[in-house]
């Protein structure tokens, strides 16, 4: 919780009742199977379900809404503790609350809130975010989506790369440019449905990592978008996905705090148990000192995280914050990934051993929601402003 000076790390009661409520879930309900899951490629739609019911799935959704009224900072306890068991179900969870549910509250009309947001919250239904392209990544001037207005409903032609929840989801925030002569200036931001006409998505891609959840394309062709789905005026589109990019980065965070706290589990786990030499290995000072290197630096991101997310919503410097615990806590929790599989030997190697799942689903947070290169032009762009 925030306080005049600063940040206060001690949580409050009925945020310490939900992390624990979240880690046994998580440990009862996502742990069986999991293994399975990430071999088939299938998503918990059951837990997932589960999660809705919860309250999981609409956190950062007003109550009147029908979602749980939650602040930032219990937001992501619950996606660190989901991603500590299963980071696939937590990006699920991230995405469909940070990126589409977070910018319908803060720019959708009433209107289109009651429409879209109630399911969205109660899990019935999942979301996502539309930006990235097959040619547009960081650079979201290169976007070559484009909308046009046609009587009383915005027309849409292109395609996004990407995108979580595709082919899963029903509603999308999606950027296009209303106005190509205008630049970044032209770009909107349109809530999209999966039922509208002109909209398709493609087959799940084949990922390196975080198998049980769902990436693929999205096709608009000629797709009518009611007008008023549009968030915001039109032309402030982009500012609209920073805005909401500063935001989804401490789930990112949170998702990475989490991974980075079960791999340190296991290494422990590990130096504790395997023997060479004749002593077990935790006896080594190198072993010793790479897991202190580890528990260190797990402090250190979730320190960032938290802060970041505690004054998340008023703070003049809340997206720097948000683009310093991302860019810390997803390499830090990439450095142990590393460290822990290299603490497991060869056997880190073997599928059989659930390090090797976290070391290829930890590598992406240092590239969505922003890669570790763009958090670091956001922090110095922050800086030299001043």
């Amino acid at each position: 919780m925030a306080t005049a000076s600063g940040i206060d790390f001690s949580l409050t009661e009925e945020q310490e009742l939900l992390r624990a409520e979240v880690r046994r879930f998580a440990e009862e309900r996502l742990r069986p199977g999991l293994a399975e899951r990430d071999r088939s490629h299938r998503l918990p739609a059951g837990e997932l379900a589960e999660m809705g019911e919860m309250g999981l799935l609409g956190m950062l959704v007003p109550e009147e809404l029908g979602g749980a009224g939650q602040d930032p900072l219990t937001y992501c306890l619950a996606v660190e503790e989901v991603a500590r068991v299963c980071p696939s179900t937590a990006v699920t969870m991230s995405v469909t609350s940070s990126v589409c549910q977070w910018p319908i509250a803060r720019f959708g009309s009433a209107e289109l809130q009651r429409q879209v947001l109630p399911e969205l919250a109660s899990g019935a239904e999942l979301g996502g975010f539309g930006l990235t392209e097959p040619e547009s990544g960081s650079d979201a001037g290169a976007m070559k989506t484009v909308a046009r207005r046609d009587g009383d409903v915005w027309v849409l032609d292109g395609q996004k790369a990407w995108i979580t929840n595709a082919g899963i989801g029903k509603w999308f925030v999606v950027l296009a440019k209303s106005d190509p002569s205008a630049g970044k200036k032209g770009i909107s931001a349109f809530v999209v449905g999966r039922d509208m006409p002109g909209f398709a998505a493609g087959a799940p891609e084949e990922k390196m990592g975080l198998k049980a959840s769902v990436t693929g394309s999205l096709f608009l062709s000629g797709c009518r978008v009611p007008a008023s789905h549009l968030l915001g005026e039109e032309g402030h589109g982009l500012r609209i996905a920073l805005a909401t990019l500063d935001h989804s980065r401490l789930g990112i965070a949170a998702q990475a705090v989490g991974i980075h706290q079960r791999a340190l589990e296991l290494a422990v786990a590990y130096a504790r148990e395997r023997v060479q030499f004749g002593v077990p290995i935790a006896r080594h000072q190198a072993v010793q000192f790479t897991l202190a290197r580890m528990a260190t630096e797990l402090a250190a991101a979730r320190a960032l995280t938290w802060h970041a997310a505690a004054l998340s919503e008023r703070h003049a410097d809340a997206g720097r914050l948000a683009s310093e615990a991302k860019l810390y806590a997803s390499e830090a929790a990439n450095r142990a990934c590393f460290d822990a599989l290299q603490i497991h030997g060869g056997n880190g190697f073997s599928e059989e051993y659930e390090i090797a799942r976290l070391y290829r689903d930890v590598r992406v947070t240092t590239i969505y929601e922003g890669t570790s290169e763009m958090q670091r032009l956001v922090i110095a762009r922050h800086l030299l402003a001043r």
